[in-house]
């Protein structure tokens, strides 16, 4: 598995939105990176300047948000949907993006949940809950979490 550090992973990014600006030809991850990045113009100056903000830190105790962590959040959202993992995401994704009218948006419900599922196994142990995730994309369109299918880990289709 490919575990990229935190600058390898804020590399793909500047990578990224500079062949983008070269007009250079990019991969289908790129392609679906660039995507996320043109839908967030206030970060086109920090991807403009990867010297200066490769190392920066931002901490939300001082009310910042990292741009590297919400664009990685819109990534894999994005890869989970194409590939529908967990099974039912895409499904649940496009129910979301009709109901708040935009992608965008439907992106930012399933970073709450996806959200809310990380912090639930960090401070309560164990790893993440596909169920709980799946569950909390399920309120967010108003649907009864009780009728959620539940996902045996063993049983989900590849």
């Amino acid at each position: 598995m490919f575990t990229p550090s935190r600058q390898d992973a804020r590399r793909f990014f500047f990578d990224t939105w500079a062949k983008h600006q070269a007009g250079q030809p990019l991969t289908d991850l790129e392609q679906m990176t660039l995507a996320i990045l043109i839908a967030h113009p206030e970060y086109h100056p920090i991807l403009d300047n990867p010297a200066r903000y490769l190392e920066r830190e931002w901490t939300p105790e001082l009310g910042e948000t990292n741009p590297f962590l919400h664009l990685g959040l819109h990534l894999a959202i994005e890869e989970q949907r194409s590939i529908d993992q967990p099974f039912g995401i895409r499904s649940l994704y496009a129910q979301l993006a009709l109901r708040l009218g935009s992608e965008h948006d439907a992106q930012h419900a399933c970073m709450e949940a996806l959200g809310e599922m990380i912090w639930h196994a960090q401070r309560y142990g164990g790893g993440p809950d596909v169920n709980r995730y799946l569950t909390g994309i399920r309120q967010r369109l108003g649907l009864d979490p009780e009728d959620t299918p539940r996902l045996n880990p063993n049983e989900i289709p590849d």
